[in-house]
């Protein structure tokens, strides 16, 4: 069986990390995937990697801070495919990415990028999705959803918060139009290029310990995850989060 054969995707970020495995493992399962991201050769490469593998892939950069950027995206892709079948929200940045957990400006950092980001792209695909009959959108939390922890800018777990309620209220709204909505929420995984603290060795093998599993989380773990909930064996599923954290969200 391959899972999202002949679907249409875009995800967000996806030039490295969790976005990157996620385009991957959608192209294996037969998507066409639109890779977006700040980072253009990283992007390009992503892309390039997933067609030289056999896949369908194309790389757009893409500001998901941009409401005019998102409303772009979508257009291109419902005017090369027909339709936007899946929309993954992967884009965003760590919590530990400046040391000065009150920041004003990094707050406001975090809340344009992780949670205006998704809003952003639910807003602007939801319209296209509900005209040819439904899709599946999935956004990425964080165990700093329900769940903090030292170090954190206090903006990290609002932001992924936010992320929660704003799928819960989406996956509510948008199920009239056949359009599913639900969130992952990622426990450690390896650092992101925006790390700062929870880059350290320190501080991560100190997170470690409290993990019931006693080990890091994987990209490809998450993308497993994501690549399910966009599925249509996840057909009966919205509204949903689900924690891919080893445990941890359980035990603290």
């Amino acid at each position: 069986m391959v899972r999202l054969q002949d679907k249409i995707a875009i995800v967000t970020g996806a030039a490295s990390g969790m976005g990157r495995a996620t385009a991957f493992a959608f192209a294996r399962e037969g998507a066409a995937v639109t890779v977006t991201d700040v980072l253009e050769a990283e992007g390009e490469a992503t892309a390039e990697e997933i067609r030289k593998a056999g896949g369908l892939a194309r790389f757009v950069r893409h500001d998901i801070t941009d409401a005019e950027a998102w409303s772009a995206v979508v257009a291109d892709v419902v005017s090369e495919h027909g339709r936007l079948d899946v929309l993954v929200n992967n884009a965003g940045i760590s919590g530990t990415g400046d040391s000065d957990v009150t920041s004003l400006a990094f707050f406001d950092k975090l809340i344009d990028i992780n949670t205006r980001g998704a809003f952003l792209g639910i807003r602007s695909a939801a319209p296209h999705m509900a005209r040819s009959g439904g899709g599946s959108i999935v956004n990425l939390s964080s165990v700093q959803s329900t769940h903090a922890s030292p170090g954190q800018h206090l903006g990290y777990p609002t932001s992924k918060g936010a992320v929660s309620g704003l799928t819960r209220s989406a996956a509510v709204t948008l199920g009239v139009d056949g359009i599913r909505v639900n969130a992952v929420g990622p426990g450690l995984l390896p650092p992101m290029r925006s790390s700062g603290l929870s880059g350290s060795s320190e501080w991560r093998d100190k997170f470690v310990s409290r993990i019931p599993l006693g080990r890091t989380g994987e990209v490809e773990e998450v993308a497993s995850a994501v690549l399910f909930l966009a599925s249509d064996e996840a057909a009966y599923i919205t509204g949903v989060e689900i924690m891919v954290d080893g445990g941890l969200s359980s035990a603290i």
